[in-house]
């Protein structure tokens, strides 16, 4: 089948196209929209199923209009990956769906299904993954080593609007405290200077690496001893989650019951709920090189049924049961 993908964004390009391609789809990525371009994609490449998701640029309202006018009238099915859900489903997803009018939503957030079904779009849950092109095991970078790293935005201008948020929580029992004791944590991502208001304490600059490229992040998976990743909510996991153990990195996260439902705590991964909790469970493992190895061995088993592979797959018979394919 060929699929294409309106999308242009790394974090977005290298995942579930891939897992459509592993299928052996015939998969094109549209790269940047333009008035110009989208409908000669259409014609050109006569896609049988077109694939949009998540918020970036190729979403501003000048694009939705564009797709709308053009792959509304094409007649060719038209899904969207809301992966925004459930924190942006008001400010971005459902005016998004509205305008564009896709004809199926699939979402990371379980009990956002029954919303969409209200408005008359068929819709699935489908969870983030990981693609092994991107994410997988490498030998350890020099450049990148250190002892506990973390590979996120600091996100700080987004949680001062959802200070009930439960990512505010998760960067309080798992970040703060170290920063607190001066535990270094290397830290790749946007914003970071920003979060004294959030985390009532500054991290030092001379921990702040910037921005990584997307398909370099596996890279400090592989060479930190122990990685920290922060969860946004309860009832679901971060594409980081994923990621990190499928580039084999020792993973410590907070603990939450779909964490629990997906993985193994203390035999795949780590799980904290306390400041206190991190600061004991840090120590330990930086001691304990051979029981890291296990957890980091096993973690990497266990996260490879949800590849994007097996996502792509997870589309295609939801798909065909509602008979747009």
């Amino acid at each position: 089948m060929r699929i294409l993908f309106l999308e242009s964004h790394p974090m977005w390009v290298h995942g579930l196209p891939n897992g459509f391609k592993d299928l052996g789809h015939n998969v094109k990525i549209s790269g940047p929209l333009t008035k110009r371009n989208l409908p000669t994609l259409l014609s050109q490449f006569r896609p049988e199923l077109i694939i949009s998701m998540g918020w970036t640029s190729e979403h501003t309202p000048i694009k939705q209009k564009w797709i709308r006018r053009y792959v509304g009238k094409s007649g060719i099915p038209h899904i969207y990956w809301a992966t925004e859900d459930p924190t942006h489903h008001e400010s971005f997803t459902l005016p998004y769906v509205r305008a564009v009018k896709p004809d199926f939503v699939f979402t990371i957030c379980r009990r956002k299904v029954k919303d969409y079904k209200k408005m008359g779009i068929p819709s699935a849950h489908l969870d983030f993954g990981f693609h092994r092109s991107v994410h997988r095991r490498g030998a350890v970078n020099k450049q990148l080593r250190s002892d506990i790293a973390v590979v996120a935005n600091g996100y700080s201008r987004i949680l001062k609007l959802y200070p009930h948020h439960f990512r505010i929580q998760s960067l309080n029992h798992l970040i703060r405290p170290l920063v607190q004791d001066g535990t270094r944590i290397d830290i790749w991502g946007k914003q970071w200077e920003e979060m004294k208001p959030i985390l009532g304490v500054k991290v030092p600059n001379k921990w702040i690496h910037g921005y990584l490229p997307y398909p370099e992040a596996h890279k400090v998976y592989n060479s930190a001893k122990i990685v920290l990743a922060p969860q946004n909510q309860l009832t679901q996991v971060t594409q980081r989650t994923y990621e990190i153990l499928g580039s084999g990195g020792f993973l410590v996260t907070s603990d939450t019951p779909e964490i629990r439902r997906l993985f193994r705590p203390n035999k795949e991964l780590i799980v904290s709920r306390s400041s206190k909790q991190t600061r004991q469970l840090i120590r330990y493992y930086l001691k304990h090189p051979k029981a890291r190895e296990k957890i980091r061995n096993q973690g990497f088993l266990a996260v490879q049924k949800h590849s994007y592979k097996s996502r792509a797959a997870q589309i295609i018979t939801e798909l065909k049961k509602h008979k747009l394919i």
